[in-house]
């Protein structure tokens, strides 16, 4: 591989680390809005993305441990690794398991609704109407 292919690695390398770098901060924002909304107290942006990396990792790693579980696997990586990650909230926040449980699904939620209103954004934008998309 020459000079211009190690270059091209080398952006696209960067690129990469800073697709997931934002992509942390926007999950992390979510999760803030979601631990506002459960009333959970001393709630920092900071916290929220140690949230989601400490969770998206302890879920990983517990989801694919059951997953290896005949039959039921799929549904207990499932339940199990959500637990997980509202554990991580829970304890990153210092709070209970209501409370770390309804700001995960309130991140969820959130993060539903801004997804929806992006895309009728752009639909708007580029002119695609709900009938137009019935036709398809």
């Amino acid at each position: 591989m020459g000079m211009g292919g190690i270059f091209v690695l080398s952006i696209l390398s960067i690129l990469i680390l800073g697709i997931i770098f934002i992509a942390l901060i926007i999950a992390g924002i979510f999760l803030y809005f979601g631990c506002k909304l459960a009333n959970i107290e001393d709630v920092s942006l900071g916290k929220a993305i140690v949230a989601v990396v400490g969770g998206g990792i302890l879920s990983f790693i517990v989801s694919s441990i059951f997953s290896a579980v005949p039959v039921i696997g799929g549904i207990l990586s499932f339940v199990f690794g959500i637990l997980s990650y509202v554990w991580v909230i829970k304890v990153i926040f210092n709070t209970n398991w209501s409370k770390a449980f309804l700001a995960w699904l309130m991140a969820i939620v959130v993060e539903v609704v801004v997804m929806f209103i992006i895309a009728f954004i752009i639909a708007f934008i580029f002119g695609v109407g709900i009938l137009s998309l019935m036709h398809l």
